[in-house]
């Protein structure tokens, strides 16, 4: 099963999906952790920390920024990916064919895959070239996860609406 939690910031998509994976999952499930801390930044150094704490160890955690292929590999298990979000922006750089093909390889892994998004795309369009591939490529990328889950969520206010 393959589901996608999709909302704004603080919207609660964590929490859902932390506890989706821990229904659905046989055994400890894998959070996949993409935030690459190498920016220094210690707001989002706390937030992590917070995340950690929350979780407490219900859950083995990967820290992989970049390659999602890396880690997830096991068919007999369940990964949360928290969050894509930053997966792109770890990728910012990077060919679109590069994420994409990653998507294409995971899409075909029978695992249980719980997937969080922000929803950077309500807003107008950034001026400026960095933000708005980054904008565009979350709005692209949603797309081709919501295309292959099983379910799709959408979530404010930490009420998850499902889409799919």
């Amino acid at each position: 099963m393959k589901v996608l939690y999709f909302g704004g910031q603080k919207s609660g998509k964590s929490k859902l999906a932390e506890a989706k994976a821990l229904k659905i999952s046989n055994s400890k499930p894998f959070y996949v952790a993409t935030y690459d801390n190498s920016f220094g930044d210690e707001e989002m150094k706390k937030r992590v920390e917070n995340h950690l704490l929350i979780r407490e160890d219900k859950f083995i955690t990967i820290e992989e920024p970049k390659d999602l292929t890396k880690v997830i590999e096991d068919e007999t298990a369940t990964y949360l990916v928290d969050c894509v979000s930053m997966w792109i922006l770890n990728n910012i750089d990077e060919e679109d064919k590069y994420l994409f093909d990653q998507l294409k390889e995971i899409s075909k892994i029978q695992a249980n895959i719980i997937f969080v998004l922000n929803d950077v795309n309500t807003g107008i369009i950034p001026s400026n070239k960095l933000s708005r591939r980054y904008v565009d490529l979350t709005g692209i990328i949603g797309q081709k996860l919501a295309s292959f889950c099983n379910e799709v969520y959408d979530v404010k206010l930490g009420i998850d609406l499902r889409l799919k």
